[in-house]
């Protein structure tokens, strides 16, 4: 089990990973969506994000506490 405390990322979460600007994040992960086939209603989760964009979980951990 992961040590998150929470298991969906937001476009918030993925800026200040990337750097991104929020709206470059919102459109990083639609792309996420579109990639794992999901739906507009269905979220992305911290493991989709880390493994589209080839990062350890472990790595952004820190981030996201």
């Amino acid at each position: 089990m992961n040590s998150f405390s929470k298991v969906i990322i937001y476009p918030k979460d993925i800026s200040l990973i990337t750097g991104k600007s929020y709206r470059s994040s919102w459109q990083l992960l639609k792309k996420i969506r579109t990639h794992y086939l999901k739906e507009p209603h269905q979220v992305v989760t911290i493991q989709e994000f880390c493994e589209y964009m080839g990062i350890g979980e472990e790595t952004i951990s820190s981030f996201l506490v």
